[in-house]
């Protein structure tokens, strides 16, 4: 279980500054058309990717699955392609399959298209996975 501090951290703690994507959104879209073809895309604003502090035990097994120690969490989505998610909600996706250009955080379900500045921070698995919708 994650502590209060741990979460605080995450939220409100120092991280690496990550320019995401600064073009247009339409032009970031193509991007992702492109590289992720027929994927299902979600834009989000003011993000956090995180590197989850795991033991190489764990390391192991997420690699032995195709998956990277890395979560994403951001405070708006702009647009979802299939509408799962209305614009100006958070989201914290599931494990990643791929960090790519810079701007493109894939999962198994969804490539999350990172526009504008962001943070890549560390933190617990406990404290990453802490936060949930309902």
């Amino acid at each position: 279980m994650a502590t209060l501090e741990e979460i605080a951290q995450l939220f409100y703690g120092d991280g690496a500054a990550i320019p995401g994507w600064g073009g247009s959104q339409e032009d970031l879209i193509v991007l992702a058309a492109r590289v992720f073809p027929g994927k299902a895309f979600c834009i989000v604003r003011h993000w956090i990717l995180i590197d989850l502090a795991v033991t190489p035990g764990e390391k192991e097994k997420l690699t032995n699955l195709g998956l990277l120690p890395m979560t994403l969490f951001a405070h708006e989505i702009v647009l979802d392609s299939r509408g799962r998610f209305q614009p100006g909600m958070w989201v914290r996706s599931n494990f990643g399959l791929s960090f790519s250009q810079g701007c493109m955080f894939e999962t198994n379900s969804t490539v999350y298209l990172l526009w504008g500045p962001g943070q890549r921070k560390e933190a617990t698995v406990g404290a990453a996975f802490s936060m949930s919708a309902g």
